[in-house]
């Protein structure tokens, strides 16, 4: 008995001097996902810069992730959450395929999933830093979707995340207020035009970036790719 009480004091005290930690602020950071739809698919973009601070620390970091051929993700915010989320996900994935049962992740649902998650962690006091962008294809129609850190969700024909929701997102809703439908080589223009804009005005972006396009006929990630730039004029700035 007496040792029973010894191993619980100890416990008790070794649980004190380990409390539980949260994450209290990002350390390692991205900035802007950008995604639109267009007539066939959707196209989703992402820089590769990781910023530790104020600091371009990592200048090749990945945020788009290929879930399976009809479903990407591109998310900002903490990189080590989304590290974490990445390894969940892509477990999920190969549990899925291992029942081999004709099903697959779809975009509708992943994002379904990751407002569950993003809201049980937030409700827990222990958020993921991160706001997740989903896209593809759901039973043959585009599919867009945002998810914050706090689990707010929703769909639209153009979402952006970051610094990006202030700047890029009137230039992708521009895009979209035509009268005919975007095409794919449109979609990929505009995106490129919002990541070169990003490049100008947010100081936590970079010039090189990758692009996920879903189709009906699968999901692929190009790059990094490279917007163009002109410094030129910078001199002639003042009063910033």
């Amino acid at each position: 008995m007496l040792r029973s009480v010894e191993s619980d004091i100890f416990v008790s005290n070794k649980s004190q001097e380990n409390p539980k930690k949260c994450t209290l602020y990002p350390m390692v950071t991205g900035t802007s996902v950008l995604g639109i739809k267009f007539s066939d698919g959707v196209v989703i973009a992402a820089d590769t810069l990781g910023s530790y601070g104020s600091l371009a620390r990592y200048r090749s970091l990945s945020r788009i992730l290929k879930v399976n051929d009809t479903t990407v993700m591109g998310t900002s915010g903490d990189y080590a959450d989304f590290q974490y989320m990445k390894s969940v996900i892509e477990q999920k994935v190969i549990d899925e395929e291992c029942l081999a049962d004709g099903f697959s992740y779809s975009p509708k649902s992943i994002h379904s999933w990751l407002t569950r998650v993003m809201y049980n962690r937030r409700t827990k006091i222990n958020p993921l830093w991160n706001t997740m962008i989903v896209g593809g294809m759901q039973e043959g129609k585009p599919f867009l979707g945002y998810v914050d850190k706090l689990g707010m969700a929703y769909e639209a024909p153009s979402v952006a995340s970051g610094y990006g929701a202030y700047i890029a997102q009137p230039l992708l809703r521009a895009a979209l207020d035509k009268p005919t439908p975007l095409t794919q080589a449109e979609a990929r223009d505009v995106i490129a035009q919002c990541i070169t804009v990003l490049y100008y005005r947010d100081a936590r972006s970079w010039n090189e970036y990758e692009l996920a396009v879903v189709t009906a006929g699968g999901a692929s990630v190009e790059g990094p790719l490279q917007c163009s730039y002109n410094w030129d004029i910078a001199h002639m700035v003042r009063g910033y």
